[in-house]
């Protein structure tokens, strides 16, 4: 048994977890699931899966949400939980990718036709690349079949590099993503470090193990009776930058020392 925080696991709390593996049909059938058993409070990430479980319960209380509440100060109804500051984001990937690439005209951005979150992040990144004297080339992909059909897309628009937004069917495909940028000679900027653990150049995003910590005193507060509706999201305060540099030199990139300083972490 595992006690954390005075809870101990299996004895005075149960987890049940549920997994889509990156199959977003799926998640209101698992969140229906997790209704069906009584649980009193749920945890997630990512537009997608937030959506689902707000739309299967209006009731259960919901952490971790963004885009989903009617204020941060006051979130209303069952969600609360940590914005990920979608927006902002975006824009610091692509002030940081410009950094790097700085002679980039056009720029692909690689989406999951499905993620309701899209239209957020493609207004952010147009708006940005146009202020930064390119063209974001929008990709969007609906099954993991069609990655090579996305690259293909991207060199006939004449991409010189590529921004992948986060979705949990991404996740599963880093290598594969980072293999075909690669061979296509496309410079990367993602949202997660597996990415670049995975090959790819760079990554700029939230330190989600600080998210996930931070999530856990929701929790907390919840089961102690607090009312979700009553709770500010919390805004994310740690944010990390990697960068590839054995992907760079095959790339032959040469990463900006300046920007090599900013980095939290540097892959030789």
């Amino acid at each position: 048994m595992v006690s954390v925080g005075g809870y101990v696991e299996g004895k005075t709390v149960s987890i049940e977890s549920r997994f889509a593996n990156g199959d977003a049909a799926r998640l209101p059938a698992l969140v229906a699931e997790l209704v069906a058993l009584n649980v009193k409070v749920i945890v997630t990430a990512g537009t997608t899966s937030i959506r689902a479980a707000k739309d299967v319960t209006r009731t259960v209380p919901i952490v971790i949400a963004v885009g989903a509440a009617k204020s941060l100060a006051q979130p209303g109804g069952n969600i609360t939980g940590l914005s990920i500051l979608g927006s902002e984001i975006a824009r610091k990937r692509l002030e940081l990718l410009h950094a790097a690439v700085p002679r980039a005209r056009v720029v692909a951005f690689l989406v999951q036709a499905a993620n309701p979150g899209n239209p957020v992040f493609i207004k952010a990144m147009t708006t940005v690349a146009s202020s930064l004297g390119f063209r974001l080339h929008v990709v969007k992909v609906n099954a993991t079949d069609h990655l090579s059909r996305a690259f293909a897309e991207m060199v006939a628009a004449n991409a010189e590099a590529l921004v992948v937004i986060e979705d949990p069917t991404f996740v599963a495909l880093a290598k594969s993503i980072a293999d075909l940028a690669l061979s296509h000679h496309l410079p990367t900027m993602l949202g997660n470090r597996l990415y670049v653990y995975a090959g790819g150049l760079m990554a700029y995003g939230l330190v989600y193990n600080d998210l996930w910590r931070r999530a856990a005193r929701y929790v907390d507060r919840i089961l102690k009776g607090a009312n979700p509706a009553d709770m500010p999201i919390e805004q994310p305060n740690k944010f990390d930058l990697i960068i590839n540099l054995t992907t760079a030199r095959a790339l032959n990139l040469t990463i900006p020392p300046s920007l090599l300083l900013r980095a939290d972490q540097v892959i030789e």
